[in-house]
């Protein structure tokens, strides 16, 4: 591997990693989400600069109480992400993440194919269970159906992106002799899944092509979830769980963690870069960088100091 140095210290390469950009998450209810930037501007500026993607999550009818007490606000993600295909030309477009469960699996299925085909190939489906009950029962979705529910739109994907006749029955729908046209532009499209419990591990490694882990400086189980990852160390024993359960396919299989950490980029990029070089070492493929609430202009200087820095 090749080192780097910063501020005297000598660092693994993460030259291999991606880096994702996450439009920022504007908190509560004072402020508006695209206080942080026109999409179009964002995108074009995160290519120009050399970034690997663009990220959006969702969700579409949080409670009010959870919104305002920091829950954050979002756009549809296919419809954004639409957005930034047709201003860009190179940019990995992920969903980070859309809930399945909301959604019959066909009309997910159908955003995939959309935006994957009008960006020519270049869309990631990230998908995870969800976890906001009140945003469950407000889409009439059952919660505690959410795994099964999960598994039933794993099922269904490949079989709409197929472009061949299919029949699949779940619990809330029946497709009886159904073809889906036009076919995405990959084959298939990618699926990334969210979460870090064992049963999330057990589906990315036999039927995923990648493993979004949720990491956060704090625990933050209790909302979300699923099991918190206590650092760089505990993201390196779930990638060797997801290594052994997935077995040679493990090399097929992208890992792409969050990197929430607070940089500033007129400091040091030093503790950002150990960061990077342990996540690469652990078995990071890709990083999601998610900034937190930011505002127009400094998303721009964000995007491109950070690039300098590191690309």
């Amino acid at each position: 591997m090749v080192a780097h140095c910063f501020g005297g210290l000598r660092l693994v390469s993460w030259l291999a990693v991606r880096f994702i950009y996450q439009y920022p998450d504007t908190h509560g209810i004072e402020c508006d989400m695209l206080d942080a930037g026109p999409v179009t501007e964002l995108a074009r500026s995160a290519e120009e600069c050399g970034w690997d993607g663009f990220a959006f999550t969702e969700h579409p009818v949080p409670g009010a109480r959870w919104l305002a007490a920091g829950g954050h606000q979002t756009l549809d993600p296919f419809a954004a992400l639409a957005h930034v295909a047709a201003v860009t030309t190179g940019l990995r477009l992920l969903t980070y993440l859309a809930v399945a469960p909301y959604r019959n699996p066909f009309l997910l299925a159908k955003a995939a194919t959309t935006v994957d085909r009008l960006s020519n190939g270049r869309f990631v489906l990230g998908v995870g269970t969800g976890y906001l009950k009140s945003e469950f029962h407000a889409l009439g979705v059952e919660f505690d159906e959410r795994n099964e529910l999960f598994d039933e739109t794993l099922d269904a994907l490949p079989l709409h992106w197929s472009g061949e006749p299919f029949s699949s029955r779940g619990r809330h729908f029946d497709a009886r002799d159904s073809i889906a046209r036009p076919r995405p532009a990959q084959s298939p499209i990618p699926v990334w899944i969210g979460g870090n419990s064992r049963l999330t591990l057990r589906r990315v490694a036999e039927r995923a092509q990648g493993w979004m882990p949720l990491t956060s400086p704090v625990d933050i189980s209790s909302t979300t979830r699923t099991p918190h990852i206590t650092g760089v160390d505990g993201l390196a024993r779930s990638i060797g769980i997801l290594r052994d359960l997935a077995g040679p396919r493990f090399t097929e299989i992208e890992v792409v963690p969050a990197f929430n950490e607070p940089w500033d980029p007129n400091g040091d990029a030093g503790r950002a870069a150990e960061t990077f070089a342990a996540l690469a070492a652990a078995g990071a493929t890709s990083i999601v960088v998610a900034t937190g609430p930011k505002t127009y202009p400094d998303t721009v200087r964000f995007l491109e100091t950070f690039a300098r820095a590191f690309f």
